[in-house]
This record gives C-alpha cells, structure tokens and sequence, in this order.
C-alpha cells in the first residue's frame, strides 16, 4: 500500500514537471539561422494575467553591433543584452500554442507577429515570426 502511494505521488510529481515543461516560460538558447550555432538566451516569463514576455538575457556570439541601431521604437540604440524582444503572447485556447503577441529581430529592427508552441515534450520551443504572408520560423533549446 505505502509502495503505491509513493509510486502514485511520484507520478503527479512527473507529469506536473512534463506540463511545466511544455510552456514557452524559462530560459531558451536560440540557433543562429545563417550558422546553425547558439547565438543567445532568452529568458520567457508570464505575468499574473498569463501574458509571456522575453528578454535576452546572455549573447553567445559577439554582435557587430551591441546595440539595437535598427529598431524603430523606445529599443532603438538600447542594448541588445537585456532587451525585451518577446511582448504580449497569451496561450491559445486549449492547444499548447502561444501567439497574439510580438517578437523584435534586434539585428534588423523587425518586429514580427508570432506564434510559439513547446515541441518535443517541452525541450523545443518553435517560434514562428509573421510579417503578413511572410514568415520565418526558428526552434530554440531549452536551457532550464
């Protein structure tokens, strides 16, 4: 009986972790398109309201340009490391998508609409950035 509790009890355990998992919340390395190597992390959180933000929190390759000269908004000649380039994503409905907000390419200025969903029980997260018809896909590492 007590092997059967505890068994029961790591079991809720695991798939509470498996669901934390299976959020776009934590610490993220993103892939270099051009290289295919770490380029930074990102950090991802949710506020109160279950809305995500994301902020790089490390550069893992040395930019030309440390600050972001391309943005068009209050970022624009601000800090690459630190920034907030993730705003407004909301979970979508019962599916495991988060979208609704926006994510900034510090390194061109853009800002994309976007879209991002936990693959890989969590250890992936795919995130899709849409500028009209157009869009640009990348998948980031789970670091924690």
């Amino acid at each position: 009986m007590i092997k059967q509790s505890a068994l029961s009890l790591l079991l809720a355990a695991a798939s509470v972790s498996a669901f934390a998992q299976a959020t776009p919340e934590g610490l993220w390395r993103s892939i270099d398109d051009e290289t295919n190597k770490p380029k930074a992390e990102i950090r991802i959180v949710g506020n109160a309201s279950g809305v995500l933000t994301g902020k790089v929190e490390k550069a893992l390759i040395e930019s030309k340009e440390p600050m972001c000269v391309a943005c068009t908004d209050e970022r624009k000649d601000k800090p690459k490391v630190g920034m907030e380039i993730i705003r407004g994503a909301k979970k979508s409905g019962a599916d495991m998508v988060w979208e609704g907000g926006n994510i900034l390419d510090p390194e061109n200025g853009k800002v994309y609409t976007l879209k991002m969903t936990p693959i890989e029980e969590g250890k992936k997260l795919q995130v899709r950035g849409y500028i009209g018809p157009f869009y640009r896909t990348q998948v980031w590492q789970r670091v924690e």
